[in-house]
């Protein structure tokens, strides 16, 4: 299926020959569904931390943080586009010459649409757009609501504007306060200095497109005096991109390697589970990760921080015991006694069921990376989240699996998914060194077969493309897990714009 000259395409992209055609097999033979067993839940793969002991974890983490590197991870790759959904929808649908706003909203009900209407002043970015229209629009307000309405999103969206839907999210104004406004990427660095700042220094690493570079930088040069007065703390930043040995391959319908209009292949980003790279490339005790869009205003940092201590200090505690546990079975000869308390540990705190009696077996599976991951209580709208998962060799092992992994059209497997009580928000802290203090391939940890294969289109076209196992879900199904419900409130995420509207994206709400 390939041609000379698609040959030579591979090798200049720099992907292995090799690698693309796995990835055509991969396409021909199909990714089979995650057999799914049941949900994790309470007592089932989740513990809920008594809250006697929240501050005894929380101490442990003060107590060692400035010996340790920590390092925040904060995958940033996306931009806005998605935010902006329903406002896309209005301007491809409205015509103010054509009829009054009011008829439309009678025509094509938006719920959506009317909230954002009824709340514009309270967004962060209403005095840049106000700013923006009065350049732009003389006539602004002598105009009719849908033509005010509709010079309001295009000021908003369109590129010759404010271009929101091609910034990345993480620059977005989000939060309003008396004086300023922040963005999600200000906020980052403000709650690291809370949790992931030793000796007053925090570093954190941004993943983000490479045309998106200036912006971060520039954003970072404006904000970074007045961050770091509020938090007394200095912040150091790097960043880096999603490699491009990890795009994967297009094809059409049928499976044979897809073209664009000059015959050449189409290689696409292979989703979030690239940054398993990215991930691999620090080296330090502590990373907490975080997606870029999970913020908070300023007041309710203190509550986000407490419980991401909190977590961090149970990774800690796990570690003590995992490397102690490993010093023991370096030795030739472990007593009976030690090797059931291993078991034991193995059982109740990493939910880690197939346990061998073999002392090799014992410490190849215990010496690996160990994360803990938060876990919210579903509020309605179950998806990817903590299930028991029965693997191809018939054991069966606990993994954050997301909703377009399984089977819906199965009713049993839908049936396990609507019942899940918790879902997984993308709040982990990860432990990558072993016992002796040498950092793991995290690459060596990943499920290869745990990916995707998505339909899309390249103009219109039709096509399928092949998704890599996800950073936190195949990519890392061989990492040691423990799951902790945490409360609802270090959840909040901005899927559309109308979410900063919660209070908790609104100062002082």
């Amino acid at each position: 299926m390939l041609k000379k000259e698609d040959l030579q395409q591979i090798k200049e992209y720099g992907l292995p020959l090799q690698k693309v055609y796995q990835q055509l097999e991969t396409f021909s033979l199909g990714i089979p569904p995650v057999n799914i067993v049941t949900a994790a839940s309470v007592g089932n793969g989740i513990e809920v931390i008594p809250k006697e002991s929240h501050q005894k974890l929380v101490d442990l983490y003060e107590d060692r943080k400035d010996k340790l590197d920590i390092v925040k991870f904060v995958p940033a790759s996306g931009a806005a586009t998605r935010m902006f959904a329903f406002l896309y929808n209005f301007l491809e649908h409205y015509d103010p010459e054509a009829e009054t706003l009011g008829k439309f909203l009678k025509r094509q009900p938006s719920p959506a649409l009317e909230t954002f209407m009824k709340y514009m002043k309270d967004f962060a970015f209403i005095n840049d757009v106000r700013k923006k229209i009065r350049q732009n629009y003389p006539d602004y307000k002598k105009s009719t609501t849908g033509q005010r309405m509709t010079w309001f999103i295009q000021t908003m969206l369109e590129p010759k504007n404010l271009n929101y839907s091609n910034l990345p999210k993480g620059l977005i104004p989000f939060h309003k306060y008396s004086k300023y406004y922040t963005t999600a990427f200000e906020e980052q660095l403000y709650e690291a200095a809370f949790y992931a700042a030793a000796h007053d220094d925090a570093y954190l690493h941004f993943t983000f497109s490479e045309k998106h570079v200036p912006f971060f930088k520039k954003e970072f040069e404006t904000v970074r005096k007045r961050v770091s007065k509020k938090t007394k703390t200095d912040f150091h930043i790097s960043y880096s991109f999603q490699k491009p040995e990890t795009d994967t391959l297009a094809v059409t319908m049928d499976n044979n390697p897809y073209r664009d209009s000059k015959g050449k292949l189409v290689f696409r980003p292979s989703g979030h589970g690239a940054l398993l790279e990215n991930l691999n490339d620090i080296d330090s005790d502590l990373i907490f990760i975080k997606n870029i869009d999970n913020v908070v205003t300023e007041e309710y940092v203190e509550t986000i921080a407490f419980y991401k201590k909190l977590l961090a200090g149970k990774l800690l505690w796990i570690q003590k015991k995992v490397f102690h546990y490993l010093l023991d079975l370096e030795k030739e000869e472990v007593e009976e006694e030690v090797l059931r308390e291993i078991r034991s540990f193995m059982w109740n705190e990493l939910s880690i069921k197939d346990i061998p009696i073999d002392q090799d077996k014992l410490m190849n599976i215990l010496n690996r990376p160990i994360r803990v991951c938060g876990v919210v209580k579903n509020t309605g709208a179950p998806g990817g989240g903590p299930f028991w998962v029965r693997e191809e060799d018939g054991k069966v092992s606990l993994q954050i699996v997301e909703k377009s992994q399984i089977d819906m059209d199965d009713p049993h497997k839908s049936a396990i998914v609507n019942d899940a009580t918790h879902f997984n928000p993308v709040d982990i802290i990860c432990g990558v060194r072993d016992f002796k203090g040498k950092k793991f391939d995290l690459r060596l940890f990943s499920d290869p077969r745990a990916g995707i294969i998505a339909n899309k289109s390249d103009g219109g076209t039709p096509i399928k493309a092949l998704e890599l196992p996800g950073l936190w879900n195949g990519g890392m199904a061989k990492w040691n897990t423990a799951f902790v419900e945490v409360p609802l409130v270090t959840f909040n995420p901005v899927k559309t714009v109308n979410d900063l509207l919660s209070k908790e994206h609104r100062p002082n709400a």
